[in-house]
């Protein structure tokens, strides 16, 4: 029962302390207040904060200069964030509503980024922890309040220049996690010279062997910055902080740590160099707008050389030395220039043993036998069978597809060298062909990945490129002009693919052998044909097809798959042609089962989730080999073809696959060919046939075109008859025109006569009516200006009319007017005395009211003293009455007193008259106030007449 009372009294302290803090005016009571709340922080966190969070965070802005105040303030907010785990108030709700209340208003986290620019330890560090506390719940907007906070991230950065290893940690670790997501804050860090300060705390701490976690942080904030921002990764290339990278590397190129190094250095040392590494791969990204530059500025200043140097190291970890061929990988991937010049670099050698000095001590490092980097990756992807460098052995394998990636020279010379070399029968075990082809009874399969590395990287040297496969197809066995027989390439990795299949090899080297088959065989009808020149293959691999293997549906799915690309590839003149290749498919395997192998294989989560699944050690089972089993292009392949590949199986036997390789046409139906061959022939005939029809029609043309001369020259003749007529008709015709031409100027001469005639006529008539028409005009023009005349005159009598008529209007109108401002003045002033008449009558009638009221009330005191006088007269008399009964005698004092008494009342009785009369005086004066009142009503109806 105690419990709660202590809960309650807490409750009750908080809340008296919360109101203090924000009612005080002096200093000192406001840190009392503080100093109480922050001894509750811990135990009471949702009261602390529900009562008090506002008024602390006021506190920090109204005592910012007492940093004393300061930093118990930023003392109990750390405290709310970290409550004790086993308070009854901790909750992680009460965490969220602390960042929320930060959060919500920009002022709040401004208010915290300005500590950081004060010199006190404490303002700094605690400013800087619960602004990590704030951006680890509320992440987002905390980022953006620090963005737009002014001068936030300058501030964050200059965190970086701090002497105090607590602040500049602490400061490094909150740009740490505020930068990763946002790359305009990436930018502006970027701008602050953060670079810069990176690498000088890298340097102050020991560089990346004797440097701690915080060169390791330092390397991640690095790397936030540079991640997939284009521009940063140009600012630090244009800086010249490339240099730096050689300096860091050259340090971790050194000998390895001393013996008696603690075993946490070496782990911190293996972290520096694997976060350094990274850094550089994030320049490098496969096909990034500015991977070319940078990898043109890392050859220029020695990065690869030094990378080289540290994979190749003895002492280096094996982790450490997989990242670095990786990041080699990278480094000359797709860059033509430095994959020539990559070729032409030493290593020391992963296989050879260091040199001694002659007295049986090992020299050093530098003492290890050289090889052409070529040489050596392919040493130590092929011939260091260890189960704990399969990571650097498949980091060198990308590496060298990384040095002929797309780069056919190149390509062509690996593939041309290897096969040289496997020809000259020269024991050379770093030979990808002679591993591949060598037969596999003379190798156990101890080291499955030394076969899976080899055919992953010749499936890289001739995969979509006809004339690497066509080269490769060369290489053959046997001696055919001895009466050897010759087994080609294709026919040796089928031989061993059925070999392996037959003996249970390790799955890993059938996928292999499987993966560099399909990749061979796709869109290469001469590669099926060689395939299909050993018949048995085409059964072997449609027994493997059906049944179980210890993988699962890997191995049956990829032997299906490579069926139908056989079958999709082949042609009517492969050896075993396609009209008998689908019914073998159709019978033994069936389209059912064909299409359960590939979509099981499609559906295999080592297939299917193969981006998301880790390619490396890490990956295996305890004491197993690791789950690496495809190549990151074969998947691709797999992916892009899986459709046509599925429908391979319906598609007609008759019907082949049109293939252009080179410019050549390949996979021609031979069927089509036959039948257009037939189709020739008989467009032949026809042609033929329509020859001769064309002689025979020529003839009668020719026919036809001689009887046309002849009507041609029957028509001259006429012609020439008909011109003569023409002529003798055209001369008469003229003589006819010459006769009209006479007549029609006799005409025209009568016509010219006549129209003077009427010319003269008009004109005399037209002058009479000249003449008559100006004098009526005259006579017209005469009456105009007497009417004018006329018309004057009468407008000025009419005017003088008017001005008369004008004047009289406006007498009778300043009458009329003067008439109306009298009456309106007699209105205003029986008006007034109307207003003062009514409140003369208003006061009158109150007066009355008030007199009457006194008149009734003395009225009514008289008559009551009456009654009383009546009853002492009737009582006195009574008492005289029964003392004369009695034998008594009434005294004369008594008459006389009684006379007296009667005189008094005579002389009363005018008193109560002259009474009577003054209390009728006001009523008197009231009726003269209703004769006034009655006068005024009067005198308002007059005024009214008047108005009316």
């Amino acid at each position: 029962m105690l419990a709660p009372a202590r809960l309650q009294s807490a409750a009750d302290t908080i809340t008296t302390l919360s109101s203090r803090l924000t009612s005080s005016t002096l200093l000192e009571d406001r840190r009392a207040a503080i100093l109480g709340l922050r001894s509750f922080a811990k135990d009471y966190p949702a009261s602390v904060a529900s009562e008090a969070l506002r008024g602390l965070i006021g506190c920090l802005s109204k005592d910012g200069e007492d940093f004393d105040t300061v930093k118990l303030v930023l003392e109990t907010l750390l405290m709310l964030f970290n409550p004790n785990e086993n308070s009854p108030e901790a909750s992680e709700q009460i965490a969220l509503w602390l960042a929320d209340e930060f959060t919500q208003r920009q002022d709040n986290i401004t208010l915290l980024l300005s500590f950081l620019e004060a010199n006190d330890f404490y303002p700094r560090l605690y400013s800087l922890q619960l602004l990590s506390a704030i951006l680890a719940l509320r992440t987002e907007r905390t980022e953006s309040c620090i963005f737009e906070a002014q001068l936030g991230i300058s501030r964050l950065v200059a965190i970086l220049d701090d002497q105090r290893d607590p602040i500049r940690n602490e400061g490094l670790s909150l740009l740490t996690y505020v930068t990763p997501n946002s790359v305009e804050i990436q930018k502006l860090a970027a701008f602050e010279n953060a670079f810069g300060r990176i690498f000088h705390i890298v340097k102050t701490e020991g560089s990346l062997l004797d440097g701690g976690r915080v060169v390791e942080d330092c390397l991640i904030l690095l790397a936030n910055l540079l991640r997939l921002n284009l521009s940063n990764q140009s600012l630090f290339r244009e800086d010249g902080f490339v240099p730096r990278l050689t300096i860091l590397l050259n340090d971790a190129a050194r000998e390895g740590l001393a013996d008696n190094d603690a075993e946490w250095a070496k782990l911190q040392k293996n972290r520096n160099i694997y976060a350094l590494l990274a850094v550089l791969r994030l320049f490098l990204i496969d096909g990034g707008i500015g991977t070319h530059a940078n990898q043109a500025s890392f050859w220029h200043h020695g990065v690869l050389v030094r990378v080289l140097e540290l994979a190749f190291n003895r002492s280096t970890e094996m982790q450490i030395k997989a990242e670095a061929l990786t990041t080699c990988a990278d480094l000359i991937r797709g860059n033509q220039g430095i994959q020539e010049a990559f070729a032409q670099l030493q290593v020391t050698s992963v296989l050879n043993e260091p040199l001694g000095d002659g007295n049986g001590n090992l020299t050093t490092q530098n003492m290890i036998p050289k090889v052409f980097v070529i040489d050596g990756l392919l040493d130590l992807t092929l011939s260091v069978p260890q189960l704990a460098a399969f990571d650097s052995r498949l980091a060198a394998c990308q590496c060298i597809k990384a040095y002929f990636f797309s780069h056919p020279g190149i390509r062509k010379h690996f593939l041309r060298r290897a096969i040289e070399g496997h020809a000259s029968g020269i024991d050379e075990t770093a030979n990808v062909l002679t591993t591949i082809l060598q037969s596999f009874d003379l190798h156990a399969s101890g080291d499955p990945y030394r076969y899976w590395f080899a055919a992953v990287i010749l499936f890289h040297l001739i995969y979509e490129d006809s004339t690497a496969k066509s080269l490769a197809m060369s290489v053959a066995e046997g001696d055919a002009t001895s009466g050897e027989e010759v087994v080609t390439c294709i026919q040796t990795l089928t031989a061993n693919l059925v070999t392996g299949i037959q003996k249970n090899a390790d799955w890993r080297v059938l996928i292999a052998y499987l993966m560099l088959l399909c990749g061979w065989l796709f869109e290469d009808p001469d590669a099926v044909n060689d395939f299909l020149g050993e018949g048995s293959n085409l059964s072997s691999l449609v027994h493997a097809t059906l049944q179980n293997s210890g993988d699962g549906s890997i191995v049956p799915g990829l032997c299906a798959m490579l069926l139908g690309i056989v079958y999709e590839f082949s042609t009517k003149d492969s050896p075993v042609p396609r009209s008998t290749i689908h019914p073998i498919l159709a019978s033994q395997l069936g389209r059912d089962q064909y299409i359960d192998r590939l979509t099981k294989l499609r559906a295999h989560p080592f297939l299917r989730d193969f981006e998301v699944l880790p390619q490396r050690l890490g990956s295996a089972s305890a004491g197993g080999l690791p789950d690496v089993f495809f190549d990151r292009s074969f998947v691709d392949f797999v992916k892009d073809n899986f459709s046509r590949l599925l429908r391979a199986i319906d598609r007609d036997p008759g019907m082949e696959i049109l293939v252009i390789t080179n410019g050549v046409q390949k996979g021609i139906s031979r069927e089509m060919v036959d039948s257009l061959r037939s189709q020739l022939e008989e467009k032949d005939k026809v042609l033929q046939k329509v020859e001769e029809d064309l002689m025979s029609y020529q003839r009668q043309l020719g026919q036809e075109q001689a009887d046309h001369c002849r009507v041609k020259e029957t028509s001259a003749l006429d012609l020439t008859r008909i011109k003569h007529v023409n002529q003798a008709l055209q001369q008469h015709h003229e003589e006819d025109v010459n006769n009209l031409r006479l007549q029609q100027q006799q005409a025209l001469q009568d016509h010219q006569r006549q129209l003077d005639h009427v010319q003269k006529t008009a004109d005399a008539n037209a002058d009479r009516s000249r003449k008559r028409m100006e004098a009526e005009i005259a006579a017209l023009q005469a009456n105009v200006n007497k009417l004018e005349a006329d018309l004057s005159k009468a407008n000025k009598n009419h005017v003088q009319d008017l001005q008369i008529a004008h004047e009289e209007y406006t007498t009778k109108t300043n009458e009329l007017l003067g008439q109306l401002r009298r009456a309106e003045d007699k209105a205003s002033e029986f008006k007034v005395r109307a207003d003062a008449a009514v409140e003369k009558v208003t006061k009158a009638e109150q007066g009355l009211a008030d007199k009457e009221a006194e008149r009734e009330k003395a009225q009514g005191e008289l008559d009551d003293m009456l009654m009383v006088f009546g009853d002492l007269e009737e009582k006195c008399t009574q008492y005289k009455t029964q003392l004369i009964a009695l034998g008594g005698n009434v005294s004369d004092v008594e008459e006389e007193e009684e006379e007296d008494g009667e005189e008094e009342d005579e002389q009363e009785e005018p008193d109560i008259n002259q009474k009577a009369v003054s209390e009728s005086g006001p009523k008197t004066k009231a009726s003269k106030e209703e004769a006034q009142v009655s006068n005024g009503i009067e005198t308002l109806k007059v005024a009214d007449d008047d108005i009316d």
